[in-house]
């Protein structure tokens, strides 16, 4: 396997991280995926979404695969008063990244990046390392540490997707 840029810049910094390699499927590029693949439970493996705040600009958020992003909360954690996911042709030229491949370590710029607030319960979680097929398993707090993160309360409420 190709080191990939968040592995590197990961190695650099000295923080310590798994990487988990699996098989994906084009028409499936789901992170419940990404979590059976790797054996992870699915609230321990967090998928990257990028979106856009009305005041901030490009903002980062990385939930678990098992939650949806709660756009009122991820825009408040911001500091804006609404935000949209930007349009999936947006990613690569923003990011660097494709879908099912974004990291939040390594994009092309550094945006403000929120992670949920969940990833604390764990002592390692799974973040992609910017490739399809390939996961990190890294500690949370390294991960808020390095990315600069901000932890917050990010995901829809059960009653909410009722």
């Amino acid at each position: 396997m190709t080191k990939t840029n968040a592995m590197r810049l990961l190695g650099q910094a000295g923080i310590d991280f798994e990487t988990m390699e699996y098989d994906y499927d084009e028409n499936d590029l789901n992170g419940l995926h990404a979590a059976e693949r790797t054996g992870m439970p699915p609230d321990q493996v967090f998928k990257t979404l990028v979106a856009r705040g009305n005041r901030r600009g490009i903002l980062v958020f990385c939930v678990p695969v098992s939650a949806e992003l709660d756009l009122r909360k991820a825009a408040a954690a911001a500091g804006d008063k609404s935000a949209e996911l930007i349009h999936v042709k947006e990613l690569l030229p923003l990011t660097g990244y494709i879908r099912g491949g974004c990291s939040p370590v390594g994009m092309k710029k550094k945006y403000p990046v929120f992670i949920d607030e969940s990833a604390v319960l764990y002592d390692r979680i799974g973040i992609s390392a910017g490739e399809r097929g390939v996961q990190l398993a890294l500690s949370p707090e390294d991960l808020v540490s390095f990315t600069e993160a901000e932890l917050a309360d990010l995901t829809a409420s059960a009653a909410a997707k009722k």
